[in-house]
């Protein structure tokens, strides 16, 4: 019998555990789970090698926003490994022009008024809009931001604009792959979602409605079928 994957979810910039714990229940009845901590690491690089290093064995591979990043690096180092991959509300492509002074001005804030001034700022846009006044949502995700440091906001923003471009690789992941993203993304916009998914040979595209960036959280049920689903495919495919 082929050994069965562990389940790696890999957060974003500035999320812990917390944005995963509705999908880790959700899985944890199929598969072992571990949730990793990407604070701390000031390159995608450094994040990927760190997840390599401390699991072992086949993986199936989960990232949501930056954590989507990181798992294309863990699949670009170790794609031997890796049997499957979903990538939900993320990207791609290289830094661009007019990223630097937007990322880096939060992190002055973070700096001279706190991470509450940074979470106030960043996330009423990236939601759906009918859920910026939604405090059992927003609360927990404020309350995330202030774990963190503004030491840690910054060395997670310098690593995103030294992000790799991953446009050269993606035909060749053979894996299968679940592309998800939230209808109203505008942080990561379903474009970029769909012109992945045809990149990927073994792509499936799944658009979550009434949705914005932060999808775990926004829409965790279906998010969870959606990884259900991706995870009986990974698993069906056995080990080569």
């Amino acid at each position: 019998m082929p050994a069965e994957p562990l389940v790696c979810l890999l957060p974003g910039l500035l999320c812990d555990a917390t944005v995963w714990e509705p999908q880790r229940r959700s899985l944890s009845d199929l598969a072992e789970v571990h949730i990793a901590d990407l604070w701390g690491l000031g390159s995608f690089q450094d994040m990927a090698i760190k997840v390599l290093d401390e699991t072992s064995g086949p993986l199936a591979v989960a990232g949501h926003s930056m954590g989507g990043r990181v798992a294309l690096e863990m699949w670009r180092l170790a794609s031997d490994r890796i049997r499957g991959l979903a990538l939900l509300d993320t990207g791609f492509h290289g830094p661009r022009p007019h990223e630097a002074p937007a990322r880096m001005a939060l992190v002055e804030l973070a700096y001279q008024e706190g991470m509450a001034a940074v979470a106030a700022q960043w996330f009423p846009p990236i939601v759906h809009p009918d859920r910026v006044s939604d405090r059992a949502l927003m609360d927990p995700l404020v309350e995330m931001v202030c774990r963190a440091t503004p030491q840690i906001f910054g060395r997670q923003q310098r690593a995103g604009l030294q992000r790799p471009d991953a446009t050269s690789y993606l035909s060749r992941i053979a894996c299968p792959t679940l592309i998800l993203c939230g209808r109203e993304d505008s942080w990561s916009p379903l474009a970029q979602h769909e012109e992945m998914a045809g990149r990927v040979s073994r792509a499936t595209l799944r658009v979550v409605e009434h949705c914005g960036h932060m999808a775990t959280v926004e829409r965790p049920a279906e998010v969870g079928d959606a990884l259900r689903n991706w995870l009986g495919s990974v698993e069906s495919q056995g080990t080569p």
